[in-house]
C-alpha cells in the first residue's frame, strides 16, 4: 500500500513544495513539484514576519503541486534553520541492570533509551524545545560500539547531538501551516533534511561539511563516523550578494538579482568574463556597458566574506581537523558560476561537490534534483517512514465551514 508525502520549504526568496509517493518498500517516487517567489518583506534575517502574506504563498505553492500530482494531500512535512536553532553535543550514561546489583546484563533497546534520557536531561531555555536527539556513539564499560544492543555489560554510555529551536519560530511555523489550510505532520532540522538527501555513507563516515547557501542565512553542519557533530547558522545569504549588486551598479534590487542569476560568477579566475553585460538604467539614465569580469568581483568579494564566516565557525566548534569526505554544497547559492573554484579555493581541497537529489523519477521535471531543492527533496526522504497522515477536514476548511454557518446563524437570530 502506497502513500503521499508533502515536504514544504519556507525560503527567504522562495517556496518550494515536493510530493512524492512511497510505496511498501518505501520507496519514494516524485509526483508533483512547485516553485513559488516568497512575498516581498515576508522574512527578516531567515525568519518569518508577515504570517498571513507566507501562508498564502504555501498554499499556492502546495496547491500547484497537488494538481501535478493528481493527488490531494492534508498534511505537509516542513524544516526550519537559521540562526533560530542551536546544537550542542552531550553525553548519557546509565546502568544496564535495573535492579542495582551491577550484573552484566545484554543491551535492549530499553537500556538503550535510558542512556539516551540521561543525556537529554539538560537544562534548556523555557523559550527553547528540542527538535532532534541524534546518537553519536555508544561506549559499553569503555569500549566504542555504533549500535549496542545484543552486547553485554555493566554500564552504557551515549553521546548525542542535540539540536533545539526557538519556541516562538516553530510556532509561527506552525502557524503558517494551519492557516494555509494543511496540518503540520512535523519539522525538522534543515540541514539535516539537506544531509538525508545529497549525502551518502562514505561522506558522513570520513567527515564532511555540509554547507546550504541560502538566501537570507547560510547553515553548515560538520558531520563525521556517521553522524552531527557541529551544527550552526550564518547569518549572511545570498541576498547580500544582490544587494552588493544593486547598490554599486545603483539599480532595484529585482534587476541586481537578475544580473547575478544570468550573469554572475563568484570566481574571477575563470576565464570567459570578458563578456558584455547590460546594466539597465533607471530613473532617466541610459543602459549602460559592464562585464562580467566587473560583476564577479562584486560577488566573489561578498562570497569569500560568507565562506570565510563559515570556516571560522566549523575550524572554532567542530573538532574537526581532516575532510576526508570534503565539503558539500547545496541551496540556490550553489548554482552560481565558480562556487566550486572559490571553494576549493578557500577550503585548500579538490574534494568540492554540489549536492544534488537522486533519481526518483518524474522525468517530465526533474528540477528537484537541483540544489536549491535539496530541502525539499530531502523532508520527504527523511519522512517516507511517517505514520499515515492526519484524517479529516483540513484545517482551512473548517475554519470556510465555521464562517458559513456563523452568517447562518446570525441570519436565523436576526429572524427572530
Amino acid at each position: 500500500m502506497s502513500r503521499v508525502v508533502a515536504g514544504l520549504d519556507i525560503g527567504t526568496n522562495f517556496i518550494r513544495v515536493v510530493i512524492a509517493k512511497v510505496d511498501a518498500d518505501q520507496k519514494p517516487e516524485v509526483i508533483g513539484i512547485s516553485k513559488r517567489p516568497s512575498p516581498p518583506e515576508a522574512f527578516r534575517q531567515g525568519g518569518i514576519v508577515n504570517i498571513d502574506d507566507v501562508s498564502r504563498v504555501v498554499r499556492e505553492a502546495v496547491t500547484e503541486a497537488e494538481y501535478e500530482a493528481g493527488e490531494e494531500v492534508s498534511e505537509v512535512f516542513t524544516a526550519i534553520g537559521g540562526d533560530r536553532v542551536e546544537s550542542r553535543n552531550e553525553r548519557g550514561m546509565c546502568g544496564v541492570d535495573t535492579s542495582e546489583r551491577n550484573r552484566r546484563l545484554e543491551i535492549t533497546e530499553s537500556t538503550k533509551q535510558r542512556a539516551i534520557k540521561a543525556a537529554r536531561a539538560i537544562n534548556v531555555a523555557i523559550d527553547r524545545k528540542i527538535i532532534h536527539i541524534i546518537p553519536q556513539e555508544y561506549v559499553i564499560d569503555g569500549i566504542s560500539y555504533r549500535n549496542p544492543i545484543g552486547n553485554i555489560g555493566n554500564r552504557l554510555e551515549v553521546s548525542v547531538h542535540l539540536v533545539s529551536a526557538s519556541q516562538d519560530a516553530i510556532a509561527t511555523v506552525e502557524e503558517c501551516i494551519l492557516r494555509s489550510g494543511y496540518f503540520n505532520g512535523g519539522i525538522t532540522l534543515k540541514t539535516l533534511a539537506v544531509a538525508n538527501c545529497v549525502l551518502n555513507s562514505d561522506e558522513m563516515e570520513l567527515g564532511c561539511v555540509l554547507i546550504d547557501l541560502g538566501a537570507g542565512t547560510t547553515d553548515v553542519m560538520v558531520l563525521n563516523k556517521g553522524s552531527p557533530v557541529f551544527t550552526a547558522s550564518v547569518p549572511l545569504g545570498q541576498n547580500l550578494v544582490t544587494n552588493d549588486i544593486a547598490i554599486i551598479k545603483n539599480i532595484p534590487f529585482q534587476q541586481a538579482e537578475k544580473i547575478k542569476v544570468e550573469s554572475g560568477c563568484c570566481f574571477t579566475e575563470l576565464e570567459g568574463l570578458e563578456e558584455e553585460v547590460v546594466v539597465p538604467g533607471v530613473g532617466g539614465k541610459g543602459p549602460e556597458l559592464t562585464t562580467k569580469f566587473e560583476i564577479a568581483q562584486i560577488i566573489e568579494s561578498r562570497m569569500t566574506e560568507i565562506m570565510k564566516e563559515v570556516i571560522k565557525e566549523v575550524v572554532r566548534n567542530s573538532g574537526l581537523h581532516t575532510l576526508g569526505g570534503g565539503v558539500i554544497l547545496t541551496g540556490g547559492g550553489a548554482l552560481m558560476n565558480g562556487i566550486i573554484d572559490l571553494t576549493q579555493k578557500l577550503w585548500h581541497t579538490n574534494s568540492v561537490r554540489v549536492g544534488c537529489a537522486g533519481d526518483y523519477g518524474f522525468a517530465k521535471n526533474l528540477s528537484y534534483r537541483d540544489p536549491d531543492f535539496a530541502t525539499a527533496m530531502g523532508i520527504v526522504l527523511r519522512n517516507k517512514t511517517a505514520k499515515e497522515p492526519k484524517k479529516g477536514r483540513k484545517p482551512g476548511e473548517d475554519k470556510e465551514k465555521k464562517s458559513i454557518f456563523g452568517k447562518i446563524g446570525s441570519g436565523i437570530k436576526n429572524l427572530f
